[in-house]
């Protein structure tokens, strides 16, 4: 990895600034990788595993969504702003930017991959390859999925959480507290977490913006713009070929996942059984290997 070439930069969308960075030589005859990150209002630190990839001789590019990271920052803005066909928006302009729009392959890792699938329903002739890294194709599904694990919680969170919603103070340590109980389980199960994980979780907590706008205060209490979105009934318009992947102990559950294997045309499954919402931390070496041998069929 050390002597893989890396660039950074930024691309312009409208008046604002996307910071991007290239591992690897775009020029490669393998595919170019985009990493979409999650959130929506994450980081790409946190995904930052993903330029492993570029070992295997294809160029990967992460970005920091606007709102976000190293990104223009738009405190003021609210939800008539952030919408999914904003951020699409932006991803075309990176593509573009980058030269690689005839030619690429998406990665999107869970609101990522919402975005990723907004994206592929609109057949771009360029995407050859999919991948939706622990996404939803739902957020209805989502929701309810979060509920039966939330429902395994011991007590004392379950009443910490159910109380604070209740009292609108979500902001309260208790609160705090319960919510760290659900995500050691369900979103990153190795702990104390990773830096890159603690980094995007603390870019958050800097500028909430996006993701209290279109999610809400935490990954399971979801009242923001996007709690009614949903992509099942566009997945057949899906095009490219598609690998879904999900880890045992996700927070994104089977269910999230099933109308991707049941409705996008050339598709493919794939569980991680020692993870949860982030495999390519928890069993990074495995998922960096599936997710490889994956795009190297569609090169």
């Amino acid at each position: 990895m050390d002597d893989l070439a890396v660039s950074e930069g930024f691309s312009v969308y409208g008046p604002y600034r996307t910071w991007y960075r290239v591992t690897g030589d775009l020029g490669s005859a393998r595919l170019p990788l985009v990493v979409a990150h999650g959130g929506p209002g994450c980081t790409h630190d946190y995904v930052d595993s993903f330029k492993d990839i570029a070992g295997f001789g294809r160029a990967v590019i992460h970005y920091d969504q606007i709102g976000n990271g190293r990104s223009t920052h738009l405190p003021d803005k609210g939800g008539d702003f952030w919408t999914v066909e904003f951020f699409l928006g932006e991803l075309d302009a990176l593509l573009a930017h980058l030269g690689i729009q005839q030619r690429y392959a998406l990665l999107g890792q869970s609101w990522g991959g919402m975005l990723a699938a907004e994206h592929a329903v609109r057949r771009p002739a360029g995407l050859k390859a999919l991948v939706l890294a622990n996404s939803l194709a739902s957020m209805k599904l989502w929701v309810e999925g979060a509920g039966q694990l939330r429902a395994e919680l011991p007590a004392a969170v379950r009443q910490a959480l159910d109380r604070h919603e209740a009292d609108g103070t979500t902001d309260h340590p208790d609160y705090l507290s319960a919510t760290r109980a659900f995500y050691d389980r369900h979103v990153c199960r190795v702990v104390p977490w990773p830096a890159e994980v603690a980094r995007t979780f603390a870019a958050i907590d800097a500028d909430p913006t996006v993701y209290h706008t279109m999610n809400g205060p935490n990954e399971f209490h979801v009242v923001g713009t996007m709690r009614d979105w949903t992509i099942i009934d566009r997945l057949p318009l899906i095009e490219a070929p598609t690998l879904a992947f999900r880890g045992f102990f996700d927070e994104a559950t089977p269910a999230c996942v099933q109308p991707f294997l049941d409705h996008i045309p050339t598709v493919e499954g794939h569980v991680f059984p020692l993870s949860s919402h982030m495999p390519h931390v928890e069993e990074r070496q495995d998922c960096m290997a599936v997710t490889e041998a994956f795009l190297a069929r569609h090169d």
